[in-house]
């Protein structure tokens, strides 16, 4: 039985089986996304969407979806879903699922009458192509199938609607048609290996909804063209694929080409499984470099979360080539901006305080999973101009202190960290001066950077950051740590946060810390009391009158709830290491229980992947983005830190 598999009696109940997604992608983050019963419920849904720098650095729905029509006995039989104004839904085509099951590929099979089809999907690795594989199970009579397209041509931001500036033209290629409905775009090629007849039967189909869009406060209407029809004859037993790509392709290899894509999956058979499928979805490569993306559908390559992620994707799956190729894009990316040149590689937010010192984190990761002979050789120099580069105070948004830490002025007027919601132009959560998390991570690197130079044995450069970092380490404690056993979160001046935030499990975590193991038990019980849910770690107490759990509404609405009491995985990820290192073996059990939590999860929103973050409240819904890498990432790193520990 698979692991990721829906019966019946999910798949036709829409208030089910609707809010579940699924996301296919491949290495250019061109992706096929829609939800379970094939019905898009966002702007971002479609079964071939994919990047045309050409235009824009936004991705691009082209095919939205593909209809595909049983016929027998002159009876048509319609298995799409789509959703139309006034709650209306047509054809209702989910009727006639009997079960998915995404144990290799997404497959559905329907059931109509005596005629069992199933429908297996694939988007090829490494070219933006949409495979589609209908195989006749069991029929009674000759049957007939029919696909219809629906074409957008289309920024994932924008709607399409209904012009005469759209091109109806299409040009016939092997088993199919070619066509493009405005300049600037790719031709879309959509091919069937079997002999079939297109018909030319050009339309509009109007007032399509998107169900998530409107609930999120947003427009969530629009128009989509069908420019006809294929048609062919299918057997009993019989297989025939469709695809859908930006190149022709020989109709003789569609058969060999779908069955290699299937058989290359890694199977979605347990937890683990499907967090390394899902973290494969992140990592891309564009533009000559290769790069982490912060999120599907709608993110982009974001400094910060690439260097946070890029450990948990890479390492703990043993794929340190994955994780060198990211770092050579990135570190172009951080010597151009250390110089002060204009980024050439497709790094965003790298300018913010905290992105080099998670740069440092992330290679030390690589540290520990590899060797520290070999990070020295391959990223020992980067390290080096990193720290001097702040050191001698040229980043633009912090200064060197004389007490040892680091300075962020203008958090009040822009959002410089993690917490980064804003509304009308500022800061939902202003944090500027001294920030927790900034300071861990400044200490954490003058340890490691002095570990660095100790294997060189270049003890002067030693001897003076241990210096700084026993300078800096009191300081943060001074600075930061109440009495009443927590971490403020930020300290400008006057001014300081006194509201319990997760941003001070950090320096628990890390492997360098200005904590002794008391003030780190304290730290710790506070998180557990006040932050911990099933699903991660609240982005605020709720005894904090700011409390705002539900992340739910009009974009205003979600903006003031980002970062004041939803709860995230990627926090998790350090409060379970903070814990393991904290209390060893003895929280094995408290840990492997917590992991429960984000198990079940794979299951619902987008399923074998985990969203971006939850309510901070029961029942703990997923919201925001349908697949978030910091969370994947994190996680993973959890379940290699459980086998390290569980091996003792």
């Amino acid at each position: 039985m698979s692991y990721l598999r829906f019966d019946k009696t999910l798949m036709t109940n829409l208030q089910d089986s609707l809010p579940k997604e699924i996301l296919r992608s491949n290495r250019s983050g061109a992706y096929s996304c829609s939800s379970l019963v094939d019905c898009n419920t966002r702007k971002y849904h479609g079964l071939l969407v994919v990047p045309v720098p050409e235009l824009d650095d936004e991705n691009h729905v082209l095919l939205s979806s593909l209809d595909a029509t049983v016929i027998q006995h002159g009876a048509e039989f319609n298995l799409g879903l789509h959703k139309y104004q006034g709650d209306n839904f047509s054809p209702r085509g989910h009727k006639y699922i009997r079960e998915f099951d995404s144990l290799q590929v997404p497959t559905t099979t329907y059931r109509v009458g005596g005629v069992v089809l199933k429908r297996e999907q694939v988007f090829q690795h490494f070219e933006d192509r949409v495979i589609i594989r209908y195989t006749l199970v069991d029929a009674h009579s000759e049957t007939t199938l029919r696909l219809t397209p629906y074409l957008a041509f289309r920024s994932v931001r924008e709607f399409t609607h209904e012009n005469s500036m759209a091109s109806r033209d299409y040009q016939p290629v092997e088993g199919g048609i070619k066509t493009c409905m405005y300049p600037g775009y790719p031709e879309l090629y959509m091919q069937i290996n079997t002999p079939n007849e297109f018909v030319f039967n050009p339309d509009w189909y109007r007032g399509i909804e998107y169900i998530k869009e409107q609930e999120r406060g947003y427009a969530g209407n629009e128009d989509l063209y069908v420019p006809g029809y294929f048609e062919f004859k299918i057997k009993k037993g019989e297989s025939v694929v469709f695809s859908a790509g930006l190149s022709e392709i020989k109709t003789k290899d569609l058969a060999g080409l779908a069955e290699f894509e299937v058989n290359v999956r890694t199977p979605r058979d347990n937890f683990y499984n499907n967090l390394v499928n899902s973290a494969h979805q992140f990592v891309v490569h564009r533009d000559h470099g290769d790069y982490v993306l912060a999120g599907y559908p709608w993110f982009k390559c974001r400094a910060r979360d690439m260097f946070i992620s890029l450990p948990g994707l890479t390492l703990t799956n043993g794929e340190i080539e994955k994780f060198e190729l990211v770092m050579k894009t990135a570190e172009k990316g951080i010597r151009e901006f250390i110089v002060g040149k204009p980024l050439s590689v497709k790094i965003y937010e790298m300018e913010h305080p905290d992105v080099l010192l998670w740069a440092v984190w992330c290679i030390q990761q690589y540290g520990k999973l590899t060797s520290m002979q070999k990070c020295i050789e391959k990223y020992g120099e980067l390290v080096r101009d990193i720290m001097v580069y702040i050191h001698d105070d040229k980043h633009p948004s912090m200064q060197l202190m004389d007490n040892g830490m680091l300075y962020a002025p203008g958090g009040m007027d822009k959002a410089i960290t993690w917490m980064n919601s804003t509304a009308n132009g500022r800061p939902i959560v202003p944090r500027s001066g001294y920030i927790v998390e900034l300071e861990a991570l400044w200490y954490n690197a003058l340890k490691f950077s002095a570990e660095i130079y100790r294997q060189r044995g270049e003890d002067d450069y030693v001897n003076n950051l241990e210096t700084m970092a026993e300078k800096a380490g009191k300081s943060f404690v001074d600075t930061f740590l109440n009495q009443h056993g927590y971490l403020l979160d930020y300290v400008d001046g006057q001014m300081m946060s006194w509201e319990v935030r997760p941003n001070m499990i950090f320096p628990v975590a890390f492997d360098y810390s200005p904590l002794d193991k008391a003030q780190k038990k304290a730290i710790l019980d506070f998180c557990t009391k006040e932050l911990l849910t099933p699903k991660g770690l609240r982005s605020l107490s709720p005894k904090s009158g700011s409390y705002n759990p539900m992340y739910t509404g009009p974009q205003i609405k979600r903006d003031y709830a980002y970062h004041q009491g939803t709860a995230w995985p990627w926090l998790a990820g350090f409060y379970m290491e903070a814990c393991l290192r904290v209390f060893g073996r003895s929280r094995l059990s408290f840990v492997e229980r917590q992991m429960v939590g984000y198990e079940e999860e794979l299951f619902y929103h987008c399923i074998g992947t985990l969203p971006e973050l939850f309510d901070g409240n029961p029942p703990f819904h997923g919201r925001g983005a349908i697949s978030f890498a910091m969370n994947v990432a994190e996680i993973m790193r959890v379940v290699k830190l459980l086998d390290k520990y569980n091996q003792y």
